[in-house]
C-alpha cells in the first residue's frame, strides 16, 4: 500500500515539475548579454532580462538600437541593439522638430543623463564623447514667440553626466527635419584618459584629460 501512494505520488509530482521547466518566454529577439544583462524585443520595444532570465527591466520605446547599424561608425548610428556599457544604457527622446535627442538610463531604469546629445558614443571606461545642445533664451519676438539660440558643443562626458572636456563647438548642427542628418563626432577616446580629435585642417590633436594621472 505504502508503494502504490508513493507511486501515485510520483506521478502527481511529474506534470507540475515538466511544466516549470517548460514555461518560457518568447521574444521577437535576444541581444548578448552585457555586464549580466541581455536586451530582449518584442515588436519595437526593448526590456533587459537577467541571467536568470528574469525581466528586470520592464519593456520600453525609447531605447536606441538600429537594425541596419554600421557597428564601425561611432555614436548612435553604429549601436545594433540596446546594452548597458559601464552601467549605462542610451536612450532617445523625440525634441525640436522631432529630431531625437540622445541620454542614458541606469541599470534601475531612471534616467540618469538627460537626452540633450544630437548624437553621443556609448561608454567606455567612464566616458563619452558627444555633440551636447545648449538652449539660451534670447527674448520673445513680436508675436511672443519665444526665441532661442542653439548652441553645439563636442564634448567629453563622464558616467555622471558631467563634461569633463569641451573639445569644440559645432556650427550647424542643427536643421529643418527633412534636411536633418546626425552630426559625425570628430573625436575618439583612445585610452582612459587620452582623447584624440580633429583639427580644421583634418589632422589629430591628442589631448590628456587628467594631466595628474
Amino acid at each position: 500500500m505504502k508503494n502504490l501512494i508513493a507511486l501515485l505520488s510520483l506521478f502527481l509530482l511529474i506534470p507540475i515539475t515538466a511544466n516549470s521547466q517548460t514555461e518560457t518566454t518568447v521574444y521577437d529577439e535576444v541581444a548578448p548579454f552585457s555586464e549580466g544583462l541581455a536586451a530582449v524585443r518584442i515588436e519595437n520595444q526593448w526590456g533587459f532580462i537577467n541571467e536568470d532570465a528574469q525581466l528586470v527591466i520592464d519593456f520600453r520605446d525609447d531605447l536606441v538600437w538600429n537594425k541596419e547599424a554600421d557597428t564601425s561608425v561611432p555614436g548612435v548610428l553604429g549601436i545594433r541593439y540596446p546594452e548597458f556599457k559601464n552601467e549605462r544604457c542610451m536612450i532617445q527622446e523625440l525634441k525640436v522638430n522631432n529630431i531625437p535627442y540622445y541620454g542614458f538610463i541606469d541599470t534601475s531604469s531612471e534616467i540618469v543623463i538627460q537626452p540633450e546629445y544630437l548624437n553621443i558614443t556609448q561608454f567606455d571606461q567612464e566616458n563619452a564623447i558627444g555633440i551636447y545642445v545648449r538652449e539660451i533664451f534670447q527674448g520673445k519676438n513680436e508675436i511672443k514667440l519665444d526665441i532661442v539660440e542653439y548652441i553645439f558643443t563636442e564634448v567629453v562626458v563622464n558616467t555622471d553626466g558631467e563634461i569633463v572636456w569641451p573639445i569644440a563647438e559645432r556650427e550647424h548642427a542643427l536643421t529643418a527635419k527633412r534636411r536633418y542628418e546626425i552630426p559625425e563626432l570628430s573625436a575618439k577616446l583612445i585610452a582612459k584618459d587620452l582623447l584624440i580629435f580633429k583639427t580644421k585642417d583634418n589632422k589629430w590633436e591628442t589631448k590628456k584629460l587628467n594631466p595628474n594621472l
